[in-house]
């Protein structure tokens, strides 16, 4: 089956704002359930991002193919993955998306909709964090969706389980998730001034792990056109 253009980035919205619902609501929850332990609030941060994470691309994966991630939609397109002209549509659904995730739990907590945040996550070890992040999640998903497509989405959940914990920014490694972490002032924000930082880190991870990736499997494009799980995108 076929799926438009439109379906697609629906499902990229949808898929993105459960994303953000489960790091930020697991953050609330687990730092009010914790009783001021900060290392079991992250322990159920992690737990929940990463569950999650393997059940939204199981479930959206077979439409969009589950980036959920900006950084994984232009390492897709720069290997033919995704047409060039769906980019802008996917990344405005990712980042919309995981704004009204964070809206969506902000109501759920009783919170206001919005607050910026003021979480310090600042330095060259946070940021060089984020590219080691970054790095190691597209090359799980490179492994895994050109060798291995089948066991994507529990290697990416049990990545970024891990990554929660090995890295000390705890693992951002989205531009969208770091854009919509600094619209809430909880346990898993980020202050604005630090995002732009992450960000770049994070693409630059991105394009280092697809480089590597080009070089040790050299027919990336013509033996699996799609990434995280198969997927069948609309053609004109």
């Amino acid at each position: 089956m076929r799926f438009s253009l439109q379906a697609r980035v629906t499902a990229e919205f949808v898929g993105t704002a459960f994303l953000l619902a489960a790091v930020v609501g697991s953050g609330i929850m687990g730092e009010r359930l914790s009783g001021g332990n900060v290392a079991i609030a992250l322990l159920a941060n992690t737990v929940a991002t990463g569950a999650a994470l393997v059940a939204l691309i199981l479930t959206f994966g077979v439409i969009s193919g589950a980036h959920f991630n900006p950084a994984i939609t232009l390492a897709d397109a720069s290997q033919r993955g995704l047409p060039w002209k769906e980019v802008p549509g996917y990344i405005i659904a990712q980042i919309v998306g995981a704004l009204v995730g964070v809206a969506c739990v902000h109501l759920m907590f009783g919170l206001p909709l919005f607050s910026v945040s003021q979480h310090i996550r600042s330095g060259i070890s946070q940021i060089f964090s984020e590219f080691i992040a970054t790095f190691g999640l597209m090359s799980v998903i490179w492994g895994c969706s050109r060798l291995r497509s089948s066991v994507a989405p529990f290697a990416v959940g049990a990545y970024i389980t891990a990554a929660y914990w090995f890295t000390a920014s705890t693992s951002f490694a989205n531009p969208a998730v770091a854009l919509a972490r600094a619209t809430t002032d909880t346990f898993s924000g980020v202050r604005p001034v630090d995002v732009l930082g992450f960000i770049a880190a994070q693409l630059l991870g991105a394009a280092a792990a697809t480089a590597l990736f080009r070089w040790l499997v050299p027919a990336l494009p013509a033996t699996a056109p799609d990434i995280l799980v198969p997927h069948a995108p609309d053609q004109e």
